[in-house]
């Protein structure tokens, strides 16, 4: 779950984009894009009255249901699992 109604109340009270990231476990790219986000919708804390979550991510994320992944699309699944099925055929990383 994305904690950006933290981010803005954190950075509302003056913290750093790292310092933010280090307090909640993220990344410090992905606090600097919430809150890049955040000020190009114009949200800020306190949040509006009403306004949960939900209605927070719809409003940064429009149409996307998560940010990571945008550009991706699946693997065909059928065809990885015939080629492994092919002899002297490996699954490594």
């Amino acid at each position: 779950m994305r904690k950006i109604s933290e981010i803005l109340r954190l950075k509302s009270m003056g913290l750093g984009v790292r310092q933010i990231a280090r307090s909640l476990g993220l990344a410090h790219s992905t606090v600097g894009e919430y809150l890049r986000r955040a000020k190009a919708a114009g949200l800020s804390w306190p949040l509006p009255e009403g306004m949960d979550e939900t209605a927070v991510e719809t409003l940064l994320f429009p149409g996307n249901n998560s940010p990571g992944t945008k550009g991706k699309t699946e693997p065909d699944f059928n065809l990885v699992h015939r080629e492994l099925r092919r002899k002297g055929v490996t699954c490594r990383s």
